[in-house]
């Protein structure tokens, strides 16, 4: 897509969005990042990344996690208030979760949940998955592209070439793909791999389920 339609699509992405987690794995970089960042939309910073932010000149509107990262003294000096949750049983992106549910903030987008250590971004997509039950619409944006968790169908916009991947971790998912280059049709995939590198023949395209299990949707940018 040209400039002007890849400026379209992230708008459009992005303005389904009210919420912005963001965790501390590599520091936002990317044009679209940090249009996301500086849109206005609501930020609930994991406190590892509070120094992160601060240094593209962005206050967040509340710091989660146990307190052991963030630089407290600073962000009291700039009035941003601090959820402390010293529980064991979750990281800090599952206690941002938790207080955006609580919070009422059903429609969310991660930042800077990739990056920097692998175990951790495969485990932060998981939670993404684990708790897109209780959202309205929950995005993962990288620096190279976007992940997006749906149950049942969804459509999604895209442009003619854009690589395209799909994921599933319960191999009793039937899957049906149109308007991408390898058909899938009622496919049940048994390992991750097999439902990657496909690519968009068009604007839109489809992945239909059979389950209201969650699948999770890359697209390149």
């Amino acid at each position: 897509m040209d400039v002007g339609e890849a400026a379209e699509f992230w708008d459009r992405e992005f303005a389904k969005t009210d919420t912005v987690i963001v965790g501390n794995g590599e520091a936002p970089a990317s044009p679209e990042s940090l249009k996301l960042l500086k849109s206005g939309k609501r930020i609930v910073c994991c406190d590892g990344a509070f120094n992160k932010l601060m240094a593209l000149g962005v206050l967040p509107d509340v710091i989660v996690g146990d307190g052991d990262s963030a630089d407290l003294q600073e962000a009291r000096r700039h009035g941003i208030p601090f959820c402390q949750d010293t529980s064991q049983e979750y990281n800090d992106l599952q206690k941002a979760f938790r207080y955006c549910i609580a919070n009422g903030y059903g429609r969310i987008a991660l930042i800077g949940c990739a990056g920097l250590r692998e175990d951790h971004f495969i485990a932060n997509l998981s939670i993404m998955a684990m708790y897109s039950r209780n959202l309205e619409y929950v995005a993962m944006l990288t620096e190279h592209g976007l992940f997006n968790v749906f149950r049942k169908s969804a459509t999604l916009d895209s442009s003619e070439g854009m690589q395209v991947s799909v994921f599933t971790k319960d191999p009793s998912i039937r899957l049906t793909f149109s308007g991408l280059k390898y058909k899938v049709e009622n496919r049940r995939f048994g390992w991750l791999w097999e439902g990657s590198l496909n690519e968009s023949l068009g604007v839109k395209f489809t992945v239909e389920s059979d389950s209201d299990l969650p699948f999770v949707v890359y697209r390149a940018k």
